[in-house]
């Protein structure tokens, strides 16, 4: 299981939410800028990026440069999310040197764009994001409700050739209080399917748990920045 840590973007700054509430906005000063944060999981053993543009999610500009700058010099795969909502604003993060687009927004309302994706960077260049509120998949910075479950859209994307999923609870996002794991021990089952669990890791007998039920990798964003644990603790604690 991978463990891949998050930095969520606002403003240039380093910020976490509250399932997802801009207005629950808190900037983690004390871990320098983006770039620093970057260099500083690497250096704990990240073998991968997070990167959440909010701003872009949000529909408030955008951090691409910031983006643009942590890959030229954090030698690290990255995958991308926030505010991707056409083909071409994905072929310019791309051109930075990512390695991975996380979609939504666009994914929903543009099933071709997945397949143009794919064809121009790879099958594994993409990866849905499933973020959801009680099994309802929402897009739009998590403020519009698709009407979709979250099994309907696994199926549906699946069928497109989607191998990369990016599951979410919003209502355990930001919380510390624990994963989703009853959702995601159901989503592993699909076959065909490569499942990144996010929301709610508080502690590292969460990431044990993770593992256990066989997910691909684990997101984790707010409980390294609280100092619940550091990555290189939860790295050297689950062998990975």
């Amino acid at each position: 299981m991978q463990l891949i840590p998050a930095i969520d973007l606002m403003n240039s700054n380093i910020v976490r939410l509250s399932q997802g509430e801009a207005k629950t906005a808190k900037v983690y000063e004390q871990f320098g800028g983006p770039m620093e944060a970057a260099k500083r999981w690497r250096d704990e053993g990240a073998g991968k990026l997070h990167l959440i543009d909010l701003d872009a999610a949000f529909g408030q500009g955008n951090n691409h440069h910031v983006i643009a700058e942590i890959a030229k010099n954090v030698n690290l795969p990255i995958q991308v999310g926030g505010g991707i909502r056409s083909f071409e604003i994905a072929e310019n993060l791309f051109s930075t040197g990512i390695t991975q687009v996380m979609l939504s927004s666009l994914a929903f309302k543009d099933f071709s764009a997945i397949t143009r994706l794919q064809d121009n960077f790879g099958k594994d260049s993409i990866i849905v994001a499933l973020d959801n509120k009680d099994g309802i998949v929402m897009i739009d910075g998590w403020r519009v409700t698709t009407n979709m479950t979250l099994w309907a859209a696994l199926d549906k994307f699946i069928a497109l050739g989607v191998r990369h999923f990016l599951i979410t609870s919003i209502v355990h996002d930001g919380l510390l209080s624990g994963p989703d794991l009853g959702t995601l021990a159901k989503a592993v089952k699909c076959s065909d399917a490569k499942i990144l669990a996010a929301g709610g890791i508080g502690c590292i007998a969460d990431l044990v748990n993770l593992r256990k039920i066989g997910v691909d990798g684990a997101v984790i964003g707010k409980a390294l920045y609280e100092g619940r644990f550091t990555l290189k603790q939860a790295i050297e604690e689950l062998g990975v």
